[in-house]
């Protein structure tokens, strides 16, 4: 996309894009059509007139036709195709980097799943989008700034703490009802444990204390939210404060371990982890309240979000005077602003959709621009084993953990497959396909090329030919095949912007895939074998390849893969 200024008041936007039909030229613009009416010219005969003023010496480009009601159509020289080997080979890992948001600040939060238990196969394709788009955004040369906000309070990690102490209590020996709203996992077992280890019976009440005139759980005909808030407010009292936040901070402590852990072995790692409990909601709340932009309504405090642009107003504080998730939210974005990055990306689950007209309400309560807040919604992805779909609840206990998904499938398929569609879109993850050697693997499609390649400099280094770059006469390469790698390898660095203009890692893997298939296919195809005597056409060859692998070693490392040498 660019832009032409007619006037001081007046700017218009023209793109230059690819064709689809090679017969139309390598690339189409449509500036004389939007530019006709200011210029008061028919848009054929202003095209004609741009044409006039390019320059006729250009040994990129082979000629310049006008097509249809207007498109000015480029032929590029396979000279420029081929300028594009020595680009590549040139900058190396730098090839396909830009300046497209220099000087811009973003911070991607991503994740940020409740420290409540082991991260699950959902969570995973948001590490791995969210892992992939910071990549993207700092090659197209954005200052990315990943955190991860850790949900160290309030009810669900409450539920948590009594979950464990009523584990622990029965490896004491109590004989527990343990609730139907619980935490049930095994790693709930192993916190338990662990606390048993290290205090023995010191935490122990005997289960009669504990449940005596609890409201009934659900199986009894009572209401769980009630049966568990109410052991909640009983184990606070039972235990007090010291013996509650020991087991409490045990069980956060051991589990934002093991996500951490998780994270770094999926390759995600952040700048921050940033944890709710050191966020005062207070001045949040007196900056709305100052402003006028909150209300008491039956004892609880409101925020008139409905008056920007959201469906209704939201409950900041309960009438029991805790605030609401909402509430930290609010806290959390007005940090993040005073922290002065430019732009906020927020990547959330697709069932969290509804948070986002409210949390823009917010910001701009709080006098901030909302187009500084991008919400990107994920889909969670479904696993199949066979036929059967896996079941991934935390609260249950019953769930395909991604470090079960990464030791079966691998962390190279999983981050390929996890990001091979649209955020958006639903993603049915195969397990069979991920763990199959065949070309229907995308992943393992593509770092077989590259390893093909390895192999043949590899093969090189046993015989007495020596690759001279310097020496590469290209303009042998000249077959079908050859230039249709050329021509794919030149639209590199156009996928790296546009797939991080747009948000969409996926672009990429659609890019090394075709990439591969180019290369494979000219690899296998008649009459082209690479180590041949002829000099200036295995140079060529040779330096074709190199580019090839360079620019698959580039693009893989963005989506967070290995580019092996050997599979």
């Amino acid at each position: 996309m660019l832009q032409a200024e007619i006037s001081k008041d007046m700017v218009v936007e023209f793109r230059i894009e690819r064709t689809r039909d090679a017969r139309h030229g390598d690339f189409a613009c449509n500036a004389a059509m939007v530019l006709a009416k200011a210029a008061r010219m028919r848009p054929r005969d202003l095209a004609a007139r741009i044409i006039e003023q390019l320059p006729t010496d250009e040994p990129s480009i082979a000629k310049v036709e006008i097509a249809g009601p207007g498109f000015i159509n480029v032929f590029l020289t396979q000279q420029a195709y081929r300028a594009v080997i020595g680009d590549i080979l040139t900058a190396q890992a730098a090839y396909g980097r830009s300046q497209v948001g220099a000087g811009q600040s973003v911070m991607i939060e991503f994740v940020s799943a409740n420290p409540t238990g082991p991260l699950h196969v959902g969570h995973g394709r948001g590490a791995a989008y969210g892992a992939a788009l910071a990549n993207l955004l700092t090659a197209a040369g954005f200052n990315v700034h990943k955190e991860y906000y850790v949900n160290d309070a309030g009810r669900q990690m409450d539920i948590l703490a009594v979950s464990v102490w009523l584990r622990y209590l029965e490896l004491c020996g109590e004989t527990v009802a343990f609730p139907s709203n619980a935490y049930q996992g095994d790693y709930v077992w192993d916190i338990a444990a662990s606390l048993h280890r290290e205090h023995g019976e010191a935490l122990r009440q005997s289960a009669n204390t504990v449940f005596k005139d609890i409201p009934a759980d659900v199986d009894q005909g009572g209401d769980k939210e009630l049966h568990i808030d109410a052991l909640i407010e009983r184990s606070q009292q039972l235990l007090g404060d010291a013996s509650y936040r020991l087991v409490f901070q045990r069980a956060l402590d051991v589990i934002l371990e093991d996500i951490r852990h998780d994270l770094e072995q999926f390759g995600v790692v952040y700048e921050a982890w940033f944890s709710e409990s050191s966020l005062s909601d207070t001045r949040a709340m007196d900056q709305l309240k100052a402003a006028g932009h909150t209300y008491m309504q039956d004892g609880a405090l409101w925020f008139r979000s409905s008056a920007f642009g959201d469906e209704k107003d939201r409950v900041l504080v309960r009438e029991n005077g805790q605030f609401t998730y909402f509430a930290s939210d609010i806290a959390y974005h007005l940090n993040k602003l005073e922290r002065g990055f430019d732009h906020l990306i927020n990547i959330w689950g697709a069932d969290h959709h509804g948070y986002v007209a409210r949390v823009k309400a917010a910001m701009m309560a709080l006098g901030a621009d909302a187009e500084r807040l991008t919400v990107l919604l994920v889909q969670f992805a479904t696993l199949y084993r066979g036929k059967e779909r896996l079941q991934m609840s935390t609260r249950s206990g019953e769930f395909v953990t991604l470090r079960e998904l990464r030791e079966e499938v691998g962390r190279d398929a999983a981050r390929f497959f996890y990001i091979q569609r649209k955020s958006e879109q639903h993603l049915n993850f195969d397990l069979e396909l991920a763990k199959s050697n065949s070309k229907n693997n995308p992943v393992y499609y593509i770092q077989y090329a590259h390893t093909r390649i390895a192999g043949v400099f590899r093969a090189l280094s046993e015989t007495n030919f020596v690759w001279h770059h310097d020496k590469a006469r290209l303009e042998r390469l000249e077959s079908k095949y050859e230039q249709a790698v050329l021509v794919t390898l030149s639209r590199y660095p156009e996928v790296i912007e546009m797939a991080a203009e747009t948000y969409e890692p996926h672009q990429l893997t659609y890019y090394l895939h075709d990439l591969a298939e180019v290369f494979h296919t000219f690899y296998d195809a008649p009459g082209h074998k690479v180590l041949i005597e002829d000099d200036e056409l295995r140079n060529a060859r040779l330096s074709l390849m190199a580019a090839v692998q360079q620019v698959l070693r580039n693009g893989l490392t963005i989506i967070g893969v290995s580019a092996p040498e050997v599979m």
